[in-house]
């Protein structure tokens, strides 16, 4: 397995070329650090990156506003996060002082500017852990490098997930055991190794993507599905065992969001349908959504965030649409 790697984010240099600024602090987990990491890992400098964070004080009662039940400087691990909804999860949590791990199975070198990005957006450290989500061995050792860097995760977003259009006779035995693993397989990993934490410190968020395809079929979609349908149950069922510990488990279930993974469903409903991309938006992808527009990404990222606030700690084991009306009819 390749090594998983982390990029960390700076903020004390006003150096425009972020690239050059960043790539002297990269580090490989499991092998020995080439350079000095700072005890307050916000300041590259010298000295060792320490085991734990310091403790974070417990968020006082909220009196105004669900936003002013949102502690700041968590710190999330959310899963699929350099682009569509991960990514405005992760940049709604990096505007929050969250302190936020992006993951991808892409090379971290790919992800430079992007860790820069987030960086800016406030006070939390940004770092990349590259993980191919449909190795188990990857898989389980992403959150455990993340609580090996931080000594904790607050809040758990399972968004990492991907999709096949085909019939059900014609699908492939890889990209069904591929689905599975990314979709479903990743986040039992996520939360069996995060959960005890949270328990243990009596606060926590775990936040799965599910889909509307988690509570209503399609054709020709049987392994996302399958996998969306578990993920709820999945959801529910951590739900409780978790309710007296002060963490909560939420399914958010998006309709059709205007992300990468949709924008490849159009081709593959296209070839599987014989239409045009354009009649497909309007005659497949948007049929069910009574309002005909596609679900924004923001608007999955603000729900995340007023789910990590105290406002929301009764919400749990809720599936929660964000669909335009699909799942009303």
């Amino acid at each position: 397995m390749e090594p998983l790697v982390a990029v960390c984010g700076t903020r004390s240099s006003a150096n425009p070329d972020t690239c050059s600024r960043l790539r002297p602090i990269i580090r490989t987990f499991g092998q020995p650090s080439k350079t000095h990491i700072s005890q307050n890992p916000r300041k590259p400098g010298t000295g060792t990156l320490p085991a734990k964070l310091h403790p974070i004080s417990k968020a006082k009662r909220p009196t105004s506003g669900w936003r002013q039940g949102i502690v700041s400087e968590r710190v999330a691990l959310v899963t699929g996060s350099t682009s569509g909804i991960g990514l405005a999860i992760a940049q709604k949590f990096a505007q929050m002082n969250y302190s936020v791990a992006l993951n991808s199975f892409e090379p971290a070198d790919t992800w430079f500017g992007l860790v820069a990005e987030l960086d800016r957006l406030g006070s939390g450290e940004i770092v990349y852990v590259q993980a191919d989500l449909a190795d188990a061995a990857a898989s389980r050792a992403l959150s455990d490098q993340v609580l090996s860097r931080f000594g904790r995760v607050d809040v758990l977003v399972n968004n990492a997930g991907v999709q096949k259009v085909s019939p059900i006779e014609q699908f492939e035995d890889a990209d069904w055991q591929r689905i599975v693993a990314v979709s479903l397989d990743s986040a039992f990993h996520a939360i069996r190794s995060c959960l005890p934490g949270m328990t243990e410190r009596g606060w926590g968020r775990i936040i799965n993507i599910a889909s509307a395809h988690g509570l209503r079929a399609s054709p020709f979609k049987s392994a996302y599905v399958a996998t969306k349908h578990a993920v709820v149950g999945l959801t529910k069922t951590v739900a409780l065992e978790a309710a007296e510990k002060g963490v909560t488990v939420n399914a958010i279930c998006p309709g059709y969001v205007w992300t990468p993974l949709v924008a490849k469903q159009v081709a593959d409903q296209a070839r599987v349908h014989g239409l045009s991309e354009e009649d497909v938006i309007r005659q497949v992808i948007l049929a069910p959504q009574p309002t005909k527009q596609f679900v924004q990404p923001e608007e999955i990222a603000e729900m995340a965030a007023y789910l990590c606030s105290d406002w929301a700690r009764s919400i749990t084991g809720s599936t929660i649409s964000i669909d335009g009306g699909w799942t009303a009819k």
